[in-house]
């Protein structure tokens, strides 16, 4: 049995998974948007080719992921210290993006919604704003209070602001790649946050330096600045459209110019972006719902899929980026990178990993005592399963918040030290007890085989795994950083092979099918290729990203590593077969 074919539960007493169709008895919350006056033009652009040859391409081939066949880098640490990076198996979304127009205190709104994105991305943080028809800047390495106080605040008046928080997954993590980008052309100046990832890059860059382009960055986000410096369009908004019709991939994004503000997201709609208003008229971008509030700033709507919003002093204008074809967002978004308290695609974030936590309990049971939760993604999901099993919940893990980055190990080696310096379990809760633990997801496997150790030294008579997501079988191309395909645990081992590895007396995932089941008719618009291996949007590249930053200057080395760390796969590792997406 195959665990991307079953996703019923496996026990070490070898009884029969148990199935049960599922018919949750509350609807998930939908939140119904706020409608813009409107639109006072729409504009398609008629030489248009669809991203998808259709919209629904898809490819499969007879491994589990079509895309393989990549080393994994080195971790080890060069100073001989401990990297908890090694030990943070779990997908990271690239980043978060804000645009704020018309507040005269934009710049402080911005720091705080990246504050309430700051889970989106650590490794950077930058703000731009526009001041007397000058773009200002202030980007640095770190979180976000890390690059910012009152004077670098004070550096950036003006009332529009973008800011960006940094996870990499294309280019490597250092000062220049921190956005948002501000490059200067023949008729002015514009700024860029980019959440996503563009799977063309290599080649349009490549196209680019040919006819004399020259690049700064390792990062796919540069390669939209030149196609809009080089583009013949009219005005400087469908300079944007024409930039983005040459693009293939994941981009939720907003430019800030002398006068305007643009927020665009690409025609599938992989990546959240969303729109809202301050009482004062302010109108505010961000890429989840809880930067908004955070500002007090009203939710109005999502950025729809291939649209282009134009924010200016006499209002603002939509158009249509290129016809789109069905929507295909990221459903990671409600399993893992989305804040509980957002609301992510229309849908409360809150409400979807509660109800997973409930299809958990309906579909694969278990005798137990108490229900605990991988802390802090596993929690919602866990408190659902406890819900629906009449179980009491309990944190029988806690969660240290002061962990840094990188810790010195005492010579003599502790056994699972990166697991129990951010993770110590309360003995009073465990021993003695049948105990289910819920996590979000298993990527290497490694953090939750650690887990269920310390849980077990701590007393505990039987630990059963729920996780609240099905088998992760395929590297993400859509802004996500996920590992190689062999790195994938559920990719190379089936279900009962995954447990004996984990150590737990029983384990499940979330069935994909009851997922689907959950969002009703709006299953199709989502995107799953992590849990199936078909891709909405044809990885032309065949590129994977290596565990770990590939550190690169972007100027010396050749072009085969100028998108740092992402490394060739050979075509033949992938099916030529085309299908319709799941």
């Amino acid at each position: 049995m195959e665990a991307s074919r079953s996703f019923s539960s496996v026990s070490s007493s070898g009884e029969k998974p148990y199935s049960l169709s599922v018919n949750p008895s509350k609807a998930p919350v939908r939140f119904s948007p706020k409608t813009l006056q409107k639109p006072s033009f729409f504009h398609k652009i008629p030489s248009y080719q669809p991203l998808s040859h259709g919209g629904r391409l898809a490819f499969v081939c007879s491994s589990r992921n079509p895309i393989s066949g990549v080393v994994p880098a080195n971790n080890a640490d060069p100073d001989g210290g401990f990297s908890l990076a090694d030990y943070d198996e779990k997908p990271r979304e690239e980043c978060g993006v804000v645009g704020i127009f018309g507040d005269p205190e934009a710049s402080r709104l911005c720091y705080l919604a990246l504050h309430a994105l700051q889970h989106r991305g650590q490794e950077g943080a930058g703000i731009v704003t526009v001041n007397n028809n000058v773009l200002q800047s202030v980007t640095g390495v770190g979180l976000v209070s890390d690059v910012f106080n009152q004077s670098k605040l004070e550096q950036l008046p003006g009332e529009s602001a973008i800011g960006h928080v940094r996870y990499s997954t294309a280019g490597s993590s250092m000062l220049k790649n921190v956005q948002p980008f501000v490059a200067g052309y023949r008729f002015g100046s514009v700024g860029v946050a980019h959440n996503g990832n563009l799977v063309n890059y290599r080649s349009l860059r490549a196209k680019l330096e040919d006819s004399g382009s020259i690049f700064n960055t390792t990062s796919d986000t540069e390669v939209v600045l030149h196609l809009i410096a080089i583009s013949k369009a009219r005005p400087f908004f469908l300079r944007i459209v024409d930039a983005c019709e040459q693009l293939q991939g994941a981009y939720s994004m907003v430019f800030l110019t002398e006068d305007k503000l643009v927020a665009v997201r690409d025609p599938f709609g992989f990546r959240p972006l969303v729109m809202g208003r301050r009482s004062n008229g302010a109108v505010v971008f961000a890429s989840e719902t809880c930067a908004l509030d955070l500002i007090e700033a009203t939710y109005e709507r999502e950025v729809y899929p291939g649209e282009v919003l134009v924010v200016e002093k006499d209002g603002i204008q939509s158009l249509c980026l290129m016809p789109h074809p069905e929507p295909k967002k990221c459903v990671f978004e409600h399993i893992y990178f989305s804040m509980p308290n957002s609301v992510v695609f229309g849908r409360s974030v809150y409400e979807s990993r509660r109800a997973f936590g409930k299809i958990l309990a309906t579909e694969a049971p278990v005798d137990c005592d108490v229900v605990i939760a991988v802390p802090d993604s596993g929690v919602v999901a866990a408190l659902g399963f406890a819900e629906k099993a009449g179980v009491p919940f309990q944190q029988g893990l806690i969660r240290s918040h002061y962990v840094g980055r990188t810790f010195i190990e005492p010579s003599q080696r502790i056994r699972d030290f990166g697991v129990k310096l951010k993770l110590s379990p309360v003995r009073a809760v465990l021993e003695g007890k049948r105990v289910v633990v819920v996590d979000d997801s298993i990527v290497r496997g490694t953090t939750s085989s650690k887990i269920v150790r310390l849980i077990k030294e701590s007393g505990a008579k039987e630990v059963h795994m729920r996780i609240a997501s099905p088998p992760i079988i395929a590297s993400c191309y859509y802004g996500v950083d996920t590992p190689s395909s062999e790195e994938l645990i559920s990719n190379r081992m089936s279900l009962e092979e995954l447990r004996e590895f984990i150590g737990c007396d029983s384990l499940a995932f979330l069935p994909i099918d009851s997922m689907k089941k959950l969002y009703d008719e709006d299953a199709g618009n989502f995107c799953y290729a992590c849990f199936s291996g078909n891709y909405p949007v044809l990885p032309t590249e065949l590129k994977v990203k290596r565990v770990g930053d590939f550190l690169d200057d972007g100027l010396n080395s050749s072009l085969e590593f100028i998108d740092g760390g992402w490394v060739q796969a050979s075509r033949n590792q992938v099916a030529q077969k085309t299908v319709s997406s799941s």
